[in-house]
């Protein structure tokens, strides 16, 4: 008798294995004969019974299939069919409504501290636009912005009333960048 180990053989396999073995070893010569031929004929029956339903399944897919086409099921279909239900079936599972409420609370949670960050942001600017020294270098950058616009319009409108002209006097024998 021929024994084929894959190495994947529990404990318990290995002990029938050996009950087996031995029971078969307590046989005489010619029971173990008979047993042979028994096996081997129940052997025969499974694979001709293996061999009849791998024929029938590939029957039935070949009808399932036709009737699939018939009815307009394409593959891609039945794709989509499944992802939804899978993802149906992970929404629906006890693991993700946790994460989920987990998520969501923490999200509420970050929301809330920003909140707050950005509105005492907020209420410091607002103090410190509304302060005395805020108010103070406003006027001052208001004053300077006045007088600076002040002088250049008094002095373009004496001189030079365009860009052009101010680059033709410039560029002229008697002044500007020319002159020695």
């Amino acid at each position: 008798m021929e024994e084929h180990n894959t190495g994947n053989t529990s404990p318990a396999a290995s002990v029938a294995s050996a009950d087996i073995a031995a029971e078969f070893a307590a046989l005489t010569v010619e029971e173990q004969e008979r047993q042979r031929a028994e096996w081997s004929q129940e052997l025969a029956r499974v694979e001709e019974e293996i061999n009849t339903l791998r024929t029938v399944l590939a029957s039935k897919t070949r009808h399932a299939s036709e009737l699939k086409r018939k009815l307009g099921i394409t593959v891609w279909k039945e794709i989509t069919d499944d992802m939804n239900h899978g993802i149906k079936s992970v929404k629906e599972s006890s693991v993700f409504q946790r994460t989920e409420s987990v998520l969501k609370t923490t999200s509420e949670k970050t929301a809330s501290v920003f909140g707050s960050i950005t509105s005492g942001i907020s209420s410091k600017f607002s103090q410190m636009k509304n302060s005395d020294s805020m108010r103070s270098i406003e006027e001052k950058v208001g004053s300077a912005y006045e007088n600076v616009k002040t002088k250049v319009s008094t002095s373009r409108s004496g001189s030079v009333s365009s860009f052009p002209d101010a680059l033709n006097e410039n560029n002229s024998p008697t002044g500007g960048l020319n002159s020695p």
